[in-house]
C-alpha cells in the first residue's frame, strides 16, 4: 500500500482485511509455530500477525463501510461452508514463510467472487487498489531480512505441519490508517442459500 493522501479531508480512512479464521485449537497450534520462529530468528513480525488466511486487503473511507458490509453479507449468504486443509510450509522468496493451504480451489473461488462483485467498491483511488490473495496461505513470518529468510527457510522447508478446519464464515477486520491493531468489524456466515434469494427478498 502506498502513502495515503486523504482526498477528502475530515473523513476517516481505514485499512481493512477480509480473512478466514481457523478454530481456536488450530489457531493456538499456529501461534506456537509463530512464537518459535520469532524466538529462533529474532523476528517480531511473526508475533504480530494473526493466524488467519487473508482473502483481500483494501483501504477505504469509513463512510463506505456499510455498503461493503451489505455486499459481503449478500455474498456470504450464497456461499457454502467448506473444509480448509493446511499442510507443511512454503515461501515467497526472499521475504515470507507460510503454512501452505492445499485445498485452494474453494478459497480461490470465494476470492474471485469477491473480486468480481466488489473490486470497485473496495478501491479508494488509483494509488490504493484492493489486493486479492489468489495464492491462499497462512503467514508465519513476513518482511524477513535476507539472513532470516535463508536460515528460516533452510529449516522450515524440511518441517511438517498438518491442520484442517471447516470454515463457515469470514471476518472483516479494520484499523485506522497508521495503527497496528485490527478490530473485528463484522462476521459473515456462509449460509449456502440459493443465489436467486437476495437479502431484500428475505427481509423486505
Amino acid at each position: 500500500m502506498k502513502n495515503i493522501v486523504n482526498p477528502i479531508p475530515g473523513y476517516k480512512i481505514n485499512e481493512y482485511t477480509l480473512v478466514l479464521n481457523p478454530h481456536e485449537e488450530l489457531r493456538n497450534k499456529i501461534v506456537h509455530v509463530k512464537e518459535a520462529f520469532a524466538k529462533k530468528f529474532n523476528n517480531k513480525s511473526a508475533l504480530y500477525s494473526k493466524p488467519f488466511i487473508s482473502l483481500a486487503n483494501f483501504t477505504q473511507y469509513e463512510m463506505i463501510e456499510e455498503r461493503i458490509v451489505n455486499k459481503l453479507h449478500a455474498i456470504a449468504m450464497g456461499y457454502y461452508p467448506f473444509k480448509v486443509e493446511l499442510k507443511d510450509y512454503g515461501s515467497f522468496p526472499a521475504h515470507t514463510i507460510y503454512i501452505q493451504v492445499t485445498s485452494k480451489v474453494p478459497v480461490q473461488n470465494l476470492i474471485k467472487l469477491i473480486r468480481t462483485d466488489m473490486q470497485r467498491l473496495m478501491k479508494l483511488d488509483d494509488d490504493n487498489r484492493p489486493h486479492f490473495m489468489m495464492e491462499p496461505h497462512l503467514t508465519i513470518a513476513r518482511k524477513l531480512k535476507p539472513w532470516q529468510y535463508e536460515q528460516g527457510w533452510l529449516e522450515y522447508s524440511h518441517k511438517h505441519f498438518t491442520g484442517r478446519f471447516i470454515t463457515d464464515g469470514m471476518l472483516l477486520l479494520k484499523r485506522p490508517v497508521g495503527e497496528l491493531k485490527y478490530q473485528i468489524a463484522k462476521r459473515f456466515d456462509f449460509e449456502n442459500l440459493p443465489v436467486a434469494i437476495k437479502q431484500g427478498d428475505l427481509f423486505g
